[in-house]
């Protein structure tokens, strides 16, 4: 799930529009809807990040953190 760049703008927009007049209750629920997706895209990518992080250990074993940790809990 990737967000675009057009929900990112709307995100701000009605960040603005909350400042500086409030939001209606559709623009509120618009706007809850749009940052809980931004939220989810943005844990999804950080996940996905951390799985491929692999180290090298002392001994020269590399271990891959995603399958120590990260991938076998799905």
């Amino acid at each position: 799930m990737a967000i675009t760049q057009e929900k990112i703008d709307r995100i701000n927009e009605l960040a603005r529009l909350q400042r500086a007049e409030g939001l209606t209750e559709a623009e509120r629920l618009e706007q809850a809807a749009l940052r809980r997706e931004y939220i989810e895209a943005f844990r999804m990518n950080l996940k996905s990040q951390l799985d491929n992080i692999k180290i090298r250990e002392l001994d020269g074993s590399i271990t891959d953190l995603g399958e120590k940790y990260g991938k076998k809990a799905n």
